[in-house]
């Protein structure tokens, strides 16, 4: 399902949603079982690898049936390989293939064929088994890819291939990769000469003792020159520039003790105007076995670089710690590229000295590790219970008082978690938004998100501003960069210039939610009635009775009022009465309850009342006396017979059964039968009184009290 909600607090609670959306409310196309996701703007198509089949999908509509069975594996590669091909890999049922699919020109007629002239062998470009990690990026016509290449999964390798060379790491060098589970590649340039592009593996490994033995994990982050040809005479075919260095992600902990998160479960690279400095988003997970829990970390690539420019990590015996070298560094460096940036000198890297391949090989490991932006998580979860965060997708937001990053994190039960991260500079703190509960592309054109899992592929849009209400403080109390307050309703946000369409009305507060100023919020002294909604509630002493009050966000907070003409006082708490998510219980209910009771909000200062409930307490007694005549006035006359038709149907008979079983109430047979009669003449007397009703005008908004007579309470109902 899909659900929305705001949070305020530092740890990022996921169990209070303000809204809940179905899943029957997006666009799913069902039973995919996605491997891999490529999205094609030019084309306007999504492309997903599944089991035994390939899709291509309308991005207006991903739901509709057209299905083409080309190509019958798992696919665990794909990209554009040109303006009119994709390049596809699968594990072909343990036999992996590659193959080039035609889907023509931008503009022409829409082709999905499959050539079969250009099925090739898949090893070294796709893993055995449909389980196995594997991450992979194309470049210039290049693949670069981290994955198992055999079928026992005993050789981990980080390769290139091209039609004319195949480069990878060497083998069984625990030194380089060590059982890693490959997550994330990306191509990023340092500077304008392409032969100075680096290639950025994302994985995590295991740690080794003296011994031998794998113990800890930790975060990698890899690097190879993207023109790196490996040696002359020794790596030959090997990486000549691979490093590695370790991605930090910990809160800081008492007695300078971190806690951790050393599992990578994803990576994102969120790419902006500047190509060479991207930034680097990693959802990690804690490796403990005491409790789970999740953070994000953000990396700018300035750090990235420093760490893989700093000091090269040294120990003399595997039982020795690792320490800085501290000896002399051949030129040129290690792990530099042939390029016109570092001076010319070489044009390959087949021409490198042997000594600076002997020191790549024997020094992979930079001793300094990169660390995050403001040195911690900006999200953290870690309450027991928590869901599972499995993916995770970035998206930079202009807002009226800033730019944005909004998350969109992926969960293990089929949830998309739609979060906002504020840093306050002032006090060095980093407060986290929840605002919707929603594979993760953003479509700039469409602005849509596109989420894969194994139920299928659905499409969201990624504002849905009329979900947070028809008023501007709901609007603002929300924080969504994406939606502002117009003067009318909640819409979507523009920046200004967007439109020359005057926006003078345009109110949004991301940074603090303040309704009460963009609003003219009230504060509690001066709250008015004005807006809330009537009630009359009837309780009978000494049973429970539910006052129902329940706010549009959960993350309010809720506040109960007396009234006792002139003044009126909080209601508070006890063993009898007690303030639950659906309102205000008194399990005990008194005659000295009755009274009006006011249902109010706060958050962030913007008091809203929500409802004035009337409460009329009966005596025990007479409710007694009342079932008790009426079954009397029964007694010697032909019982009328009940219309089935008017009977309210069995889901909506069932809520009160059970709420009477709570209350403890003991003639539910009586009861139960005094309410068939009260539906059947209560039907009789709606009839005869709407013969005498005025026709309502066009477009008049119906009461309130003319909905659905036998509704269920709305906690019953089924989502």
């Amino acid at each position: 399902s899909l659900s929305l909600s705001l949070s305020y607090s530092l740890s990022l609670l996921l169990s209070l949603p303000s809204l809940f959306l179905s899943l029957s409310s997006l666009s799913l196309c069902p039973s995919l079982q996605p491997q891999t996701m490529l999205l094609d703007e030019a084309h306007e198509r999504l492309y997903v690898g599944a089991k035994n089949i390939m899709y291509s999908l309308s991005l207006e509509r991903v739901n509709h049936q057209h299905r083409e069975p080309e190509c019958a594996n798992y696919i665990k590669v794909l990209h554009r390989y040109n303006t009119t091909h994709l390049l596809a890999c699968g594990t072909g049922a343990f036999n992996p293939h590659c193959a080039k699919i035609r889907v023509g020109h931008t503009g022409q007629v829409r082709q999905f064929e499959l050539e079969e002239q250009s099925i090739e062998s898949g090893r070294g470009r796709c893993p055995y088994d449909h389980n196995s990690p594997v991450t992979s990026t194309l470049d210039r016509g290049e693949l670069y890819i981290g994955l198992y290449t055999d079928y026992w999964e005993n050789d981990a390798a980080l390769c290139r291939l091209n039609n004319q060379s195949y480069t990878r790491t060497e083998r069984d060098d625990r030194q380089q990769l060590n059982e890693p589970k490959f997550i994330g590649s990306v191509v990023i340039p340092d500077n304008n000469d392409r032969d100075d592009d680096k290639v950025y593996f994302f994985f995590t490994e295991r740690g080794t003792d003296a011994e031998g033995v794998n113990k800890a994990v930790y975060t990698r982050v890899g690097r190879v020159c993207a023109n790196d040809q490996g040696g002359q005479r020794m790596l030959v075919n090997r990486w000549s520039s691979f490093l590695k260095t370790r991605l930090i992600c910990s809160v800081a902990g008492p007695n300078g003790i971190d806690t951790h998160f050393d599992e990578l479960e994803d990576v994102f690279v969120l790419k902006n105007k500047d190509e060479k400095n991207p930034e680097i988003f990693g959802l990690f997970s804690t490796t403990s076995a005491v409790f789970q829990g999740y953070a994000v970390c953000v990396y700018h690539m300035d750090d990235v670089r420093a760490a893989f420019n700093g000091q090269f990590a040294h120990r003399e015996r595997p039982e020795h710690h690792w320490t800085p070298y501290e000896g002399r560094v051949p030129y040129p460096r290690p792990g530099s590229c042939a390029s016109e940036v570092n001076g010319g000198g070489f044009s390959g890297s087949k021409e490198f000295p042997d000594e600076v391949l002997r020191f790549v090989r024997s020094h992979p490991v930079m001793f300094s590790p990169v660390l995050p932006l403001h040195r911690r998580p900006v999200l953290l979860q870690t309450e027991p219970g928590g869901r599972r965060l499995t993916q995770i997708a970035v998206d930079r937001v202009q807002a009226q008082d800033g730019h944005y990053h909004v998350l969109y994190i992926g969960t293990g039960d089929s949830v998309v978690l739609k979060v906002i991260t504020i840093y306050n500079k002032d006090t060095d703190t980093i407060e986290e938004v929840l605002l919707e509960e929603l594979q993760v592309f953003k479509v700039l054109l469409l602005q849509q998100l596109y989420v894969g899992s194994e139920v299928g592929v659905a499409q969201v849009r990624l504002h849905q501003c009329d979900l947070y209400g028809s008023e501007c403080a709901d609007c603002c109390l929300a924080r969504d960069p994406y939606c502002a307050w117009d003067g009318i309703t909640c819409s979507r946000y523009y920046p200004a210039g967007v439109y020359t369409k005057s926006r003078r009305f345009r109110r949004q507060d991301v940074r603090h939610g303040n309704a009460v100023q963009l609003c003219n919020g009230l504060q509690i002294d001066g709250e008015q009635y004005q807006g809330a909604g009537e009630m009359q509630v009837y309780g009978v002493e000494s049973n429970s009775t539910l006052l129902e009050c329940t706010p549009r966000s959960l993350q309010a907070r809720v506040m109960w009022y007396i009234q006792r003409d002139p003044d009126r006082e909080e209601v508070g708490g006890d063993e009898r009465v007690v303030m639950t998510t659906h309102g205000l219980l008194f399990l005990r209910v008194r005659s000295g309850d009755a009274g009006v009771y006011v249902c109010q909000t706060v958050e962030h200062g913007y008091v809203h009342t929500l409802l004035r409930v009337t409460l009329h307490v009966l005596g025990g007694q007479k409710v007694g006396a009342l079932i008790h005549k009426t079954g009397e006035e029964g007694e010697g006359e032909k019982k009328e017979t009940c219309p089935t038709s008017r009977l309210p149907g069995p889901s909506s008979q069932l809520w009160y059964k059970e709420f009477l079983q709570l209350i403890g109430y003991g003639d539910s047979q009586k009861v139960e039968e005094y309410c068939e009669r009260v539906w059947c003449s209560g039907k009789r007397r709606r009839k005869t009184k709407r013969r005498y009703t005025q026709p309502m005008e066009v477009g008049e908004r119906k009461g309130r009290g003319k909905g659905d007579p036998h509704r269920a309470p709305r906690h019953t109902l089924d989502n």
